[in-house]
């Protein structure tokens, strides 16, 4: 009992170097949001972009993808996570061409590819919206473990969707590595993904 007591501080201070080196570029830079690398779940998805191009996880090989889900008619958390996004890559500069922003929409009885080609590349033009049918729509959801719900409005047949507010990201090798909160600002997810692509 005694050895394996000694054993153990020695074991976990390997694992916290292990998940230290997971979180950090060089020994020194770590990641500003969630570093949920070696996530067992949002590993990919099956969707249509608002082009009608069929779409998976592997269409983006070579690119950090951010992946926020939304609506378009949503009053608030959607367009000022698109519009903080728009500056996120702004503010990369060049290296924004290795990153492609994904908008899942979690409406997809409203949001048509139409409406999804108009809104989408609004805030950049290398955006893409993707949607599915019910079904595929909550398989994806269910796959990232997003909340979303119907809101009844104050006239018959009017809504709003609640739903989760958060991005999730993957690196350039296409697997999940950080959950970035909502409302934070360009800064923090410029300095994560540039973390990704170097």
């Amino acid at each position: 009992m005694k050895r394996l007591l000694s054993f153990l501080p020695a074991a976990l201070l390997a694992l916290g170097a292990l998940t230290l080196a997971g979180c950090q570029k060089g020994g020194s830079e770590k990641f500003v949001n969630t570093d949920v690398t070696g996530l067992e779940y949002a590993k990919d998805f099956a969707l249509t972009d608002h082009n009608g191009k069929p779409r998976t996880l592997a269409d983006f090989k070579g690119k950090a993808v951010v992946m926020f889900f939304g609506y378009t008619q949503c009053p608030d958390v959607c367009p000022t996570t698109m519009a903080e996004m728009a500056n996120v890559m702004k503010e990369l500069g060049p290296q924004a061409d290795k990153v492609q922003v994904l908008f899942v929409t979690v409406d997809p009885a409203r949001d048509t590819p139409q409406i999804l080609s108009q809104y989408v590349p609004a805030f950049d033009k290398r955006f893409l919206g993707l949607y599915g049918d019910e079904a595929a729509t909550a398989k994806v959801a269910k796959e990232f473990k997003v909340f979303y719900q119907k809101v009844p409005g104050k006239t018959a047949g009017s809504y709003t969707m609640d739903h989760t507010a958060g991005s999730y990201v993957f690196d350039p090798q296409g697997h999940i590595r950080l959950f970035v909160r909502h409302g934070q600002g360009a800064e923090p997810i410029v300095h994560d993904l540039k973390l990704l692509l170097s």
